[in-house]
């Protein structure tokens, strides 16, 4: 039986073990739309835009090891992935973008959505982007797509013209010149480094006497053998964003994030160790790492082009976090004197006093923090935490104490809004038996988080087990920015940038059929996440919260303070709460003034 190209397609893909699409139909694509309504292999996903199957697409890889696939038609569909896509290119994430195009015979005519989709993905799928133009290419296009972007976490694109799509399939290529025979076969490679290199990065740990480790998102699978390094070196663990739920935040040690919303423990590390461990990380920000010079550095990552970026590392080992890790354990010494470890401890002890309170401050009419903060205690054991960006993306990397067995992400080199939502959809589609809980503010929710709601809204009924919370920060402000203009460049709040309109998520969620609480008061938070979590359908918590709590860094400086203060001085629209709240948050850090 002849089958067309778009049947191959999806046959191809099943081979990879892809099981998943998310997208949105186009007459771009009519020939692969209609090919999923032939099969039964892979799930067709839609969304309520493109940008959202991108992250989606994003999500799912992140929340599975596997490539994520997304699907968009020609034109402005295939426009509308970009942002998606380069969330996953930035975060290393394996996405597969698969996209329509107008007939060959009309490319270059001007044809009505006709885009150069080669040029415009060359940025973000820059490893690997192809427009088949004939059947026999199409084996070869798909295997090469999905193993690159696999094999070395990346964005490929294929692209498909419309005419294509109905050809009949060519499953194998004649065997002549010019042909390409692609296959799926494993591939095999070294994940630990040589044994002379692993000696050297262990004599430059073993020689230091305060050392500080970093763990990020390639650590993330590596958490045991982080733990027994750090006891080894009598380290502390601090933790990029994406690195959250790589160690538990309940070991004594662990200082928890870093960075503009990291805590003051793992600054004060940083500021004093001798010696530095990255793991899987390239966190951007020098001026929470080592000074230059300070400190002898040892890289552990997956890849080459990563290692001494963003600090001078005397030792660089390439390969997997936790193979490598398990290879440099045996020529580790542990060390007998803990005075840095029990510094770090005592720190991280201070640290999480400041947090709770800081939490528990007044505020009008609800204090963001303690809405995390009680959160932290009640969160199920197997539970996955998406987050957006923004000021929730300050409360989740200061407020939540992640446990083994959890999974925690956001959006974290490209920080884009509007990733909540979508990928906390797409962990509950890939972990279905996982309770799984959203932390969004109002202005993602308002740029796109409430359109994916309707999605959650028409298919929750089909779930084993309908856990799915979307926390919702309301106070009608685009509040990390409205404080990035104060801290960072003395501007008083613009009303007519931040301000958002108001609208109320419960209502709407109640519309969708979905659970809906609102909070307006502090003590009906606790009573709020003990109801969510026990619902028996998706549930959307409307916390009307104060914008003008700030979400400060660990470590304010006196021209960071400057600034606040002269956006005060400039006639701020808040000036004397956000007056009280800097006095408060300020006077409550250790050592804070």
């Amino acid at each position: 039986m002849t089958i067309t190209v778009g049947d191959f397609l999806l046959q191809r893909l099943a081979e990879w073990n892809i099981h998943r699409v998310f997208g949105y139909p186009g007459d771009g694509i009519n020939g692969i739309m209609a090919a999923f309504n032939r099969q039964n292999d892979i799930q067709f996903i839609q969304t309520r835009h493109e940008e959202l199957a991108a992250l989606m697409a994003c999500a799912h890889a992140k929340f599975t090891g596997e490539v994520g696939v997304c699907l968009a038609t020609s034109g402005p569909g295939a426009i509308h992935l970009l942002n998606g896509l380069y969330d996953a290119k930035m975060d290393h994430q394996p996405v597969v973008a698969i996209v329509g195009q107008q007939k060959r015979a009309s490319l270059g005519g001007d044809y009505q959505q006709e885009v150069d989709l080669v040029s415009l993905f060359k940025d973000v799928a820059k490893d690997y982007v192809h427009m088949a133009t004939s059947p026999e290419q199409v084996r070869h296009l798909i295997d090469r797509a999905v193993r690159i972007a696999r094999d070395e976490r990346t964005v490929t694109c294929v692209i498909l013209p419309s005419d294509v799509q109905d050809l009949d399939a060519v499953e194998v290529p004649s065997r002549e010149h010019g042909s390409v025979h692609s296959g799926i076969g494993t591939v095999g490679r070294s994940l630990a480094p040589a044994p002379d290199a692993l000696q050297e990065a262990a004599d430059i740990l073993n020689s230091g006497n305060k050392v500080a480790i970093l763990a990020g998102a390639g650590a993330l699978h590596a958490g045991e053998e982080l733990i027994e390094v750090a006891e080894l070196l009598g380290a502390g663990i601090a933790k990029a964003l994406l690195g959250k739920a790589a160690v538990p935040d309940e070991l004594p040690f662990v200082t928890g994030t870093i960075g503009i919303i990291g805590t003051k423990a793992s600054f004060d590390m940083m500021n004093e160790c001798d010696t530095l461990l990255m793991v899987g990380s390239s966190f951007p920000y020098a001026e929470f790492l080592p000074k230059e010079g300070q400190a002898r550095g040892v890289q552990i990552d997956i890849s080459p082009r990563m290692v001494s970026l963003r600090y001078p590392m005397e030792c660089n080992l390439v390969g997997d976090a936790k193979e490598t890790l398990r290879a440099l354990m045996p020529l580790v010494k542990r060390k007998a004197d803990r005075r840095w470890r029990s510094k770090i401890e005592e720190g991280v002890e201070a640290w999480w006093r400041v947090l709770e309170a800081r939490a528990m401050d007044p505020a009008d009419p609800v204090n963001p923090q303690r809405v995390f903060w009680e959160l932290s205690p009640r969160l199920p054991d197997d539970c996955i935490l998406t987050c957006d960006s923004g000021s929730a993306a300050a409360w989740y990397a200061l407020d939540l104490k992640i446990r083994s067995g959890m999974m925690a992400s956001l959006s974290g080199g490209l920080a884009t809004m509007g990733c909540g939502v979508p990928y906390a959809l797409a962990a509950k589609l890939a972990h279905p038996d996982r309770p799984v809980i959203a932390l969004v503010g109002d202005g993602a929710m308002q740029m796109n988080g409430i359109n994916e709601l309707i999605t959650i809204g028409e298919s929750w009924r089909q779930w084993q087990n309908p856990q799915l919370i979307v926390l919702v920060l309301n106070n009608r402000d685009l509040n990390f920015v409205t404080w990035e203009q104060r801290g960072m460049k003395g501007q008083p709040k613009y009303d007519t940038s931040q301000v958002l309109p108001g609208f109320s998520y419960a209502d709407y969620a109640r519309m969708l059929g979905l659970e809906a609480i609102r909070v307006e008061q502090p003590d009906q938070i606790v009573p709020a996440w003990e109801a969510a979590l026990q619902a028996n359908r998706p549930c959307v918590i409307d916390a009307i919260v104060d914008a003008n709590v700030p979400p400060f860094p660990p470590h304010i400086s006196r021209s960071q303070a400057q600034e606040y203060y002269s956006a005060i001085e400039k006639g701020d629209p808040n000036a004397e709460a956000v007056k009280r709240g800097a006095a408060r948050q300020g006077s409550e850090s250790p050592g804070g003034k």
